[in-house]
């Protein structure tokens, strides 16, 4: 069932007021429990309390990607035009708060420049504007622009490499060490659901997850596979949570 609505919001709470039974589980991502808590007023639930970690499924950095007309060829020249005219730069945004948002917030702190945030309803409007020259910069998943012969993308925010496109640089190799940013989805279940459950439920998606055409389809689309405990997945979680109140906080958000 595809429960819409709040951001994730809706559907988590069903989720969290759901007999702990195995038998309903909810798809999140990282928003949904690192970023709503800060930015939506009166939540529900507490996704930290109220659910119970299962199991990821796949990770993925943004990519830094501008306009090739800006006439920059790496992260560090496009550091340096934003410095040299603070705020004139900007970036497309999915929506305040979203991952495109405090992403380009977090580069800003990072890299000790002033870009302006552009915010449209999602990330394909922003990228049509950043085709059509009215933006000049995104924070995407690489999914989302790999295919545009006039982005350039100048880096991925983690410490690795992505394996589908080891060409581009990570954020420390391009001259820009702590800009790190990785999203998640993954799998959780309401607050109680018994242990062996949890655990039947992570080895099935762990099988799932080492199946070579599913790990194609995610190569392809710029995400990769996350395999973790459900306490490992857990503590994510919480990380998580941690580190986007004080991104949100710098940025200035307030729960609406």
């Amino acid at each position: 069932e595809n429960r819409g609505g709040g951001g994730g919001v809706m559907a988590g709470d069903a989720v969290a007021k759901a007999a702990p039974d195995g038998y309903t589980l909810a798809q999140i991502q990282v928003g949904n429990v690192a970023i709503n808590p800060f930015v939506v007023k009166d939540m529900p639930f507490d996704p930290l309390a109220d659910l119970a970690p299962v199991a990821p499924l796949t990770s993925s950095p943004v990519v830094v990607a501008v306009d090739a007309r800006l006439g920059v060829g790496s992260l560090s020249e496009f550091i340096a035009a934003a410095k040299r005219e603070p705020g004139k730069l900007n970036y497309g945004s999915a929506g305040p708060g979203t991952i495109p948002h405090l992403a380009g917030e977090l580069f800003c702190q990072v890299a000790g420049v002033r870009l302006t945030p552009v915010h449209y309803r999602g990330a394909g409007p922003a990228l049509a504007d950043l085709l059509a020259g009215q933006v000049q910069a995104l924070f995407v998943g690489l999914g989302v622009v790999r295919t545009q012969s006039t982005v350039r993308v100048l880096a991925v925010s983690q410490s690795k490499r992505l394996a589908a496109a080891p060409d581009i640089p990570t954020a420390a190799e391009a001259g820009l060490p702590g800009f790190e940013l990785t999203t998640w989805f993954g799998v959780v279940a309401p607050r109680g659901t018994p242990e062996r459950i949890v655990t039947q439920l992570n080895r099935q998606i762990h099988a799932m997850l080492d199946d070579p055409l599913v790990q194609k389809r995610l190569a392809d689309g710029g995400l990769e596979p996350l395999k973790e405990t459900p306490a490992q997945f857990g503590s994510r979680m919480r990380r998580d949570h941690e580190r986007f109140r004080d991104i949100v906080r710098a940025a200035g958000l307030k729960a609406e």
